[in-house]
């Protein structure tokens, strides 16, 4: 396994690259399918003409897992159905739920870009498949480890955003957490060693999240259906909307970001859930 390279192209005149980071649809191949009572397609549907109306210069989308809820070749059309009407690439990598050969296999049919290195002039954008299969915790691969490795090697000096379906960190949800990336630790090291700024992004927890530890800065985002309630012990959904993350990469290393949200109520869960 090697890096797809492609360009990070950056339409912003100081040199910014914008993203948008979208995640955790769980779509159906039935467009009214609901997940803990709410129409994922419906609720994606919402998001991305909420995303039409902020995207003005956005040069690239990741969607970074849990696509689909039932692994139907149907999701994965529904998915990029709606990624067609936004401009910018999308870039993707598989959730715990998928099912990768089919998402694979429709994605490429639709000629979405198979690439997993974004190369700018300051910046790298590196996603990583953490599906291990069968379970629903993460592991990075010797393989996926290794792009890491080539990654860093290679551009020492550009600043890393590196892309993952599992979180690397405590949450601080404990039923959550107890799904995490298992071999975290590898990763760690070596972004401990790199010499630019690093930031990790997942999804995964269906909230929005933003911590430092040891000098690395990692993000999760909002999902665009149901929301997990954050800093709860025992599954909890939570009353916040559905939404998607906007992230700003700055030539000198800073990263700028934000959540946007549907409307309060938009789509309301059925709190009378106690799993998932």
């Amino acid at each position: 396994m090697t890096l797809s390279t492609v360009p990070l192209d950056t339409h912003s005149r100081n040199g910014v690259a914008e993203l948008s980071q979208i995640t955790d649809t769980h779509l159906f191949a039935d467009r009214e399918g609901e997940l803990l009572g709410v129409a994922t397609w419906h609720s994606c549907r919402a998001v991305v003409n909420a995303m039409k109306e902020e995207l003005a210069g956005c040069d690239a989308i990741l969607a970074t897992g849990d696509l689909s809820q039932d692994q139907s070749a149907e999701s994965y059309r529904h998915f990029v159905a709606m990624m067609s009407e936004l401009t910018p690439p999308v870039f993707w990598l598989p959730g715990n739920h998928d099912e990768a050969p089919v998402m694979q296999a429709e994605l490429d049919a639709a000629g979405v870009s198979q690439a997993n290195h974004l190369l700018g002039e300051h910046w790298q954008v590196l996603l990583l498949d953490s599906q291990a299969q069968g379970e629903t915790c993460g592991r990075l691969s010797e393989a996926q480890l290794t792009l890491l490795d080539t990654a860093l090697e290679h551009y020492p000096q550009h600043h890393l955003l590196l892309a993952v379906h599992h979180q690397a960190v405590p949450v601080g949800c404990a039923w959550l957490d107890q799904h995490n990336l298992r071999n975290a630790e590898q990763l760690q090291v070596r972004l401990a060693r790199h010499q630019a700024n690093s930031v990790v992004l997942c999804g995964h927890v269906h909230q929005g999240f933003d911590q430092v530890f040891d000098g690395i800065r990692y993000l999760a985002s909002p999902s665009t259906c149901i929301q997990f309630k954050p800093l709860s012990d025992d599954f909890a959904l939570d009353y916040m909307a559905p939404g998607w993350r906007q992230l700003s990469l700055y030539p000198d290393g800073r990263l700028s970001t934000r959540v946007w949200r549907l409307p309060p109520n938009a789509f309301v869960p059925d709190f009378s859930a106690r799993g998932y």
